[in-house]
């Protein structure tokens, strides 16, 4: 009997569910900065109410805490602001948006995407929300090592913490765990909440998008990661003001950096 030899045809891997992710070399967060610049001065008064609203709750943030006898907080809730930073500016990646299809920017479309895809872009907030109360924790938990008898008063803060050799344990501890957090709160973050606003998908398909970009642009992603601390910081250290120009430029920027990583649908 002749054997009877069945042919399979093989199994196709199923498709992903990522949209493509480009490689990209390590000049293109300036050009994303430039992009970002054009799109404040193209829409001014959109960018301008941001970038106030960024001082103003900074300011908020220190009188409560101060009210509270919270002062020694407000280092870490500045630094904080980095990490609820990309939620706040949905309204930027917006107004960029509607300047890419060159459609008009008004308050109530810009104000209006936090409808579009509202449940996953909380969602997605509620994750940035719970690493700002993790790392407000690790705060709280170090204070109480390092100053259990007496935190330092508000008008001593910076030269007890930055200028004074008992503090550098607790500066090279603390600056170590919120690395840990920083870090990993930019990468699941850096083009999630402009992919949330843009396409109809989820949080975990989002963050899974971030994590890939970063995975495959690690110097660039570097690169990106230094220029939006070293803006932040620029911000917060001329007591908040500067956040008037970088919060806007970074929020704009972001917007381009999802575009250029991100393929088309």
């Amino acid at each position: 009997m002749a054997d009877i030899i069945t042919h399979r045809r093989p199994t196709a891997a199923p498709p992903s569910t990522l949209p493509r992710v480009r490689t990209v070399d390590t000049e293109r967060p300036w050009i994303w900065l430039a992009a970002g610049w054009r799109d404040m001065c193209a829409a001014p008064l959109i960018s301008g109410f941001y970038g106030l609203l960024a001082v103003a709750s900074s300011f908020m943030m220190v009188a409560g805490l101060a009210m509270l006898e919270l002062h020694y907080l407000v280092l870490p809730m500045a630094a904080g602001f980095v990490l609820v930073g990309p939620v706040l500016a949905v309204g930027l990646y917006e107004t960029s948006r509607l300047l890419e299809r060159g459609e008009r920017v008004t308050p109530v479309a810009v104000l209006g995407a936090y409808r579009r895809n509202g449940a996953q872009i909380a969602g997605m907030g509620m994750v940035l929300m719970l690493a700002l109360l993790a790392w407000i924790r690790i705060a709280l938990l170090l204070f109480a090592m390092f100053y259990s008898s007496a935190p330092p008063a508000l008008d001593q803060l910076v030269d007890r913490i930055f200028f004074s050799a008992e503090t550098i344990p607790f500066l090279l501890t603390g600056t170590a765990l919120g690395a840990v957090i920083a870090t990993t709160v930019f990468a699941i973050s850096v083009v999630s909440l402009p992919m949330l606003l843009d396409r109809d998908t989820d949080v975990f398909t989002a963050i899974a998008t971030s994590v890939e970009a970063v995975r495959r642009n690690p110097r660039t992603m570097l690169v990106w990661a230094a220029l939006i601390a070293l803006f932040t910081a620029a911000g917060l250290a001329t007591a908040f003001i500067g956040l008037a120009l970088a919060f806007p430029l970074i929020g704009h920027a972001s917007w381009h950096c999802y575009r250029d990583l991100v393929g088309e649908r």
